[in-house]
């Protein structure tokens, strides 16, 4: 891929506000909020995978960032061509997301990261049932 200049556009690369740590076991979705069918976000599945926010909020102490500026310049360090856009309604929060751009990590931060978050089961497939059978993507086997 990179050899031809495709880029790559991560598919919610903040975990539909997850990573940015204001969701947790106590998280009680609006109606309409899609957030509440899916299986990732039940009140056991997020406080499971809370493991994961802790390690982000860990690392941008250390860097002086917010956790959700750690995750994006966690995948922007992956490759050049690895372009993550975070949706967002709210300007404060678009603006927060551009700091990510001043995160900067060495090969071996990015790999502790990377190594860190791998060792953590996330419970809860991604989106409901009948949203995975759309895409026509299979879900990745279950660690």
């Amino acid at each position: 891929m990179e050899e031809l200049g495709i880029g790559f556009v991560p598919f919610s690369p903040l975990g539909a506000g997850f990573l940015t740590g204001k969701i947790d076991a106590n998280t009680k979705f609006e109606a309409g909020d899609f957030r509440g069918q899916v299986p990732r976000f039940t009140p056991e599945a997020n406080k499971a995978n809370y493991a994961l926010v802790e390690v982000v909020k860990r690392v941008a102490e250390r860097e002086g960032a917010t956790p959700a500026q750690v995750a994006l310049a966690w995948v922007l360090a992956q490759k050049p061509w690895i372009v993550p856009i975070p949706g967002t309604s709210k300007l404060r929060n678009l603006q927060s997301n551009v700091g990510a751009t001043r995160v900067s990590f060495t090969a071996s931060e990015v790999q502790e990261l990377g190594a860190s978050a791998a060792a953590i089961k996330i419970e809860g497939d991604r989106l409901p049932q009948r949203a995975l059978d759309m895409t026509g993507v299979e879900a990745p086997p279950k660690r």
